[in-house]
C-alpha cells in the first residue's frame, strides 16, 4: 500500500511523495522502502540510510492513517470535549493533547460544546478509525455506547460519570460540594444559595445535591436553587436576580458548581453595588485560572487534572490492548483554594490570599 507524504511533489509530477516514487527515485523496490523506513534488519543499514536521507530531504512522511489499515492502529483518540469559552475546557485539551503526544497518541476532535453525543459523532468515531475515546463533557446517549462498544471503541470519560458502557474518571464532586457547604456553614453563614449547572449533567448534580445536603445536615434551611445551565450568562443573570432580592431574603453565601458560574455571579453582584464577600460570600468548583486571579481570586475546589487525565490515558491504553477489564469508576479527591470571593471559618481565615491556601478536598 502506498502511504503519501506531506511534499508538495515528487519533481517529475507534481504529486505528492509516495511510496512508489521514493522507490523510482531510489532505484529500488516499493517493498524495500517500505521496509527501510521501518528499519527492517533485513534491508541492509546503507540502503536504511540512504533511503532515509532521501525521504528526508524530499520532506516525505507517512501516512499514519493508511498504514493504520495494514496494521489496525491508527493511533487516533476521539476527543469530545465541552465550550471552550469554559477555562476548564480550554485547560483539558491543552493538556490532554500534550500528554497523548507523550504515549505517541495524536487527538482528533470528534465534538465540542454542550449537548449530547449526536450519531454523526459516533459515526465519525468509527469512520476515522479511532483506537479509543476521552470524553470530557456531553451526555452519551445509550445507542452511541452500543455502537461504540459493538466496534470496539473503548470509551473512558472524564469529569463525567458513565452511565452507560465505558469508565470514568472525576473528581469527587460530593466530596468538594460537602467542603464548601461545611466552610460557609463555619464561617456563619445562614441563608445560602447553590447555581447548579446543566439538569442533566452528572457533575452539577453531585455537586449541588451534596452541598444541599449538608446543609440541611447542619440544621440549617435548604439553600435556594438557582441557575440551570453552566455559563457566564446564566451566573451574571443569576447574580442579577440575587441583587434584586430583599436584604433580609438574600442570600450571605453562594455555592456555584462551576468557576465559570461563579465568575459570572461576582460580576453580577459588583456591578449592581454588593460586596464581594463582605455582603455575600461566592464559592465555586474546578480551580481554573482566571478565576483565581483578580479581580475573582475565587474561593474554589480544583479538579487535580493533570491526575484525571493520566488515570483516564491508563484506562483507555489498558482497554484498547484488550486487555480484560470491567469498567471503572475512578475519583479523586480536589483542593480547596481560599480565596478571598468568601467570608471564612475563624480557624482558617489567615490562610486565605495572599498566598493561596490548598488542602485535600
Amino acid at each position: 500500500m502506498e502511504m503519501a507524504g506531506r511534499s508538495s511533489g515528487d519533481g517529475e509530477t507534481g504529486e505528492r511523495w509516495t511510496v512508489a516514487s521514493l522507490a523510482r527515485r531510489a532505484g529500488v523496490a516499493a517493498s524495500t522502502v517500505s521496509r527501510a523506513l521501518r528499519d527492517d534488519p533485513r534491508i541492509s543499514p546503507e540502503v536504511r540510510a540512504r533511503i532515509a536521507a532521501l525521504a528526508s530531504e524530499v520532506g516525505y512522511t507517512p501516512n499514519v492513517l493508511a498504514r493504520s489499515l495494514v496494521g489496525g492502529r491508527s493511533g487516533l483518540i476521539g476527543l469530545v470535549i465541552g465550550p471552550v469559552e469554559n477555562p476548564l475546557y480550554a485547560a483539558l485539551l491543552q493538556k490532554a493533547v500534550s500528554r497523548a503526544a507523550l504515549r505517541g497518541w495524536r487527538l482528533l476532535l470528534v465534538h465540542a460544546g454542550a449537548g449530547p453525543i449526536e450519531q454523526a459523532t459516533a459515526d465519525s468515531l468509527l469512520q476515522y478509525r479511532v483506537d479509543g475515546c476521552l470524553i470530557t463533557s456531553a451526555q452519551l446517549p445509550s445507542r452511541v455506547a452500543t455502537i461504540c462498544r459493538a466496534n470496539g471503541v473503548p470509551l473512558v470519560m472524564v469529569n463525567r460519570v458513565a452511565w452507560e458502557h465505558g469508565s470514568a474518571v472525576s473528581c469527587d464532586n460530593r466530596a468538594g460540594g460537602a467542603l464548601l457547604a461545611d466552610l460557609l456553614v463555619r464561617a456563619g453563614h445562614r441563608r445560602l444559595a447553590v447555581v447548579r449547572g446543566g439538569p442533566a449533567t452528572s457533575t452539577s448534580l453531585e455537586r449541588t445535591e451534596a452541598f444541599a445536603a449538608h446543609v440541611v445536615a447542619a440544621g440549617l434551611p435548604a439553600p435556594l436553587v438557582l441557575g440551570g445551565a453552566n455559563s457566564h450568562a446564566m451566573g451574571y443573570a443569576t447574580g442579577e436576580a440575587v441583587a434584586a432580592m430583599g436584604a433580609g431574603e438574600r442570600p450571605d453565601g453562594v455555592m456555584c458548581a462551576s468557576d465559570l458560574l461563579a465568575m459570572g455571579v461576582v460580576d453580577a453582584l459588583r456591578e449592581r453595588g454588593l460586596r464581594v464577600p463582605d455582603d455575600i460570600s461566592v464559592v465555586g468548583m474546578d480551580g481554573t485560572e482566571p478565576a483565581l486571579r483578580a479581580p475573582y481570586y475565587l474561593t474554589t475546589v480544583a479538579q487535580p487534572l493533570d491526575d484525571m487525565l493520566e488515570r483516564a490515558f491508563d484506562l483507555l491504553q489498558d482497554r484498547m490492548r484488550g486487555v480484560p477489564r470491567a469498567d471503572e469508576l475512578v475519583l479523586l479527591r480536589g483542593e480547596l483554594i481560599l480565596g478571598r470571593s468568601a467570608r471564612l471559618p475563624a480557624d482558617l481565615a489567615g490562610d486565605a490570599f495572599p498566598g493561596q491556601s490548598r488542602m485535600d478536598a
